[in-house]
């Protein structure tokens, strides 16, 4: 299976998308020194920069993340929650069968290979608070006050 790689400068830094010629399977903050994009690649960097610039509240582009049957039940959980909105990961946990499961989807959420498409950040404390984000609070603030205007 070929990967592609594309880069893409963004608001919170520097964006990896990858796709494996099907779907998008990564998008991660870094830089890839050997880009190889291909026309997923390419769509998904157009669609996030239009998404950055506060014109798209939908992404089109196909994903295929990889992870656990559980850890891809999370996620798209996560690919339904309305743009602008936030929800907990107590709400999460009750869509699986209850709160026992907030912490396994605090894990999952962590986990996510396709930040931004599979949207993380929307995911929120109890309270409201803002927490428990792998790229850290500031760059969640930021992708959610993109989402507030």
């Amino acid at each position: 299976m070929c990967v592609y790689v594309q880069n893409l400068s963004s608001p919170i830094g520097n964006l990896i998308v990858k796709s494996n010629g099907s779907a998008i399977t990564d998008i991660v903050l870094g830089v890839c020194t050997n880009e190889n994009p291909d026309k997923l690649t390419q769509m998904a960097v157009n669609e996030l920069s239009q998404y950055f610039d506060g014109t798209l509240t939908r992404f089109s582009f196909p994903i295929e993340p990889a992870g656990t049957d559980f850890q891809k039940r999370v996620w798209k959980i996560l690919t339904e929650i309305p743009y602008g909105k936030t929800v907990s990961y107590g709400d999460i946990a009750d869509k699986l069968g209850g709160k026992r499961y907030s912490r396994a989807v605090g894990g999952a959420v962590n986990k996510n290979p396709v930040l931004i498409a599979v949207p993380c950040h929307r995911v929120v404390g109890a309270d409201g608070s803002l927490t428990g984000f792998a790229y850290g609070i500031t760059v969640k603030k930021h992708l959610l006050d993109i989402e507030a205007k």
